[in-house]
Parts: structure tokens; sequence; C-alpha cells
């Protein structure tokens, strides 16, 4: 009886190992989201060749566990992240003494449904883009890593 109390203690760790990492997962996107939103515009920084090329954005929402951003298949931008799907990030706070870095993978997603969660999120793009138009593209990070900074404390590192 008590080794298989032993085996079902272990076979239970093992279900919840999966389900906490995905909680951190969340808890991670989520922190990196909501970092994103207080800053309200983000830079992204792509290359065009040997080239780097940076510009504002503005939409990160998750949507089933990913996070994404969002712009036009016919921008230049699109080309490059098409190009070579690595990028970095860059958003500053308002007190201009914190800020985040993010790195990884960008990944284009043409599901419709995902579309119209970015544009329902985001109404006011909806007169630029729309879920069936094949200009919107919705680009989720893969491997991503973000460092938060600071003058006044040490940098944290999140992983999702």
């Amino acid at each position: 009886m008590k080794h298989l109390s032993i085996v079902l203690l272990a076979m239970a760790m093992l279900i919840a190992i999966p389900a906490k990492a995905q909680e951190n997962k969340m808890e991670n996107l989520q922190k990196v989201k909501d970092y994103l939103t207080e800053c309200r515009v983000f830079y992204v920084a792509t290359a065009d060749g040997d080239q780097p090329r940076v510009r504002p954005f503005g939409v990160a929402e998750i949507y089933n566990g990913r996070l994404y951003i969002m712009t036009g298949k016919s921008k230049k931008v699109f080309k490059q992240m098409t190009a070579n799907p690595k990028f970095e990030i860059v958003a500053l706070k308002p007190s201009g003494t914190e800020w985040i870095r993010i790195s990884g993978k960008l990944v284009c997603d043409d599901e419709v449904a995902t579309k119209e969660y970015l544009l329902d999120k985001n109404p006011g793009l909806k007169g630029m883009y729309s879920a069936t138009d094949n200009n919107m593209a919705a680009l989720y990070i893969i491997e991503g890593t973000a460092t938060l900074s600071s003058f006044a404390a040490p940098e944290e590192t999140i992983n999702f």
C-alpha cells in the first residue's frame, strides 16, 4: 500500500508540473503585455539586410496563450519580419526610469479568429484592417525573452 501511495504521489506531481509551468507562462505573458500597455508605445527593431530599422507599434495582446503584435503585410516591416523573424522591442515607462527589452522570433498567424480578436480589442484599427483583407498581419512571439530594467533596481529576465 505504501508503494502505491508513492506511485500515486509521483504521478500527481508529474501532472501538476506542466500545469504550473503553463500557469507561470501565462503570468509571464501577462506581465510583459501589461508592461507594454503601460508604456503605450513600443519600438520594434528589425533588420533590412545589414541595416537595422526601428518603428513605433502600439498593439500587444494575448490570445490563445500567445503574445501578439500586428502590422500590415504591405508594409516594409512585415517583409523584413518575414525575411528574418528575429526582432527586438524596447519600451520606456512614462517615469523615464524603467524600460523593457524583448527579443525572440515572430510567427505570422493568418487565422481569421485571431485577427478578429485583435481588431475587437483595438477597434481604432478597423478603419485600416479587416480580418479577411489579406493585408492584416497578426504575429506572435516565440522564444521570447523580456528584460525589465530600471535605474533603481536589478534587472529581471522573463522567458515566455
